[in-house]
């Protein structure tokens, strides 16, 4: 059996936070914030939009946190708001659903090809997946990174699931294609 407090540790701070406490409320920030921003940085691909996210999704936290009812951990809710805060921003600022729309892309294929080992430092595969179309590059660190499913991922951004996949396998076409010709032109 799974205790409450090991679903929510912070549990007493959440409370704090719920009853005003600003001290509580920095605390919980402190705890969450670098996470948080990490994830708004690899979907918006810049810090200072992504910083503007992450202000906007604790904001936005701390209003609902009376909604908060503990069914999921306390990091799995905020990052949901977080993702959404993010998804928010993109449509404003950079429309990506057009290249959402299902009726470009193709099932994925069962025998696309093996995946490529690539000597590449995490850092080259980080800036390569920057590269990507919005639409694919979301769903892509939705997916891989974020852990979501392609049921919730369509629930987040109001596609159909088998946009998701065809999407999230375009992007690891799309990476694919784009780290064996870097690998090729760091060869030559």
């Amino acid at each position: 059996m799974v205790s409450s407090t090991s679903i929510h540790p912070h549990q007493d701070l959440i409370a704090a936070c719920k009853g005003g406490d600003r001290k509580a409320q920095f605390r919980l920030y402190q705890l969450y914030s670098r996470a948080m921003l990490n994830i708004c940085v690899r979907m918006l691909r810049d810090q200072a939009a992504a910083e503007d996210a992450l202000q906007e999704a604790f904001v936005s936290a701390f209003r609902k946190l009376h909604t908060f009812e503990g069914r999921a951990s306390f990091g799995a809710w905020l990052k949901r708001i977080v993702v959404n805060r993010c998804l928010s921003y993109l449509s404003r600022n950079q429309p990506y659903t057009e290249s959402l729309d299902e009726s470009h892309f193709r099932e994925p294929d069962a025998d696309v090809g093996e995946d490529v080992d690539l000597p590449l430092s995490p850092t080259q595969i980080h800036e390569a997946i920057k590269t990507l179309p919005d639409g694919c590059r979301v769903i892509f660190n939705l997916y891989l990174l974020e852990g979501y499913d392609h049921q919730e991922i369509a629930d987040i951004l109001g596609v159909s699931v088998s946009t998701s996949k065809s999407q999230y396998h375009r992007a690891r076409m799309l990476l694919r294609e784009r780290l064996q010709a870097q690998l090729v032109h760091e060869e030559n």
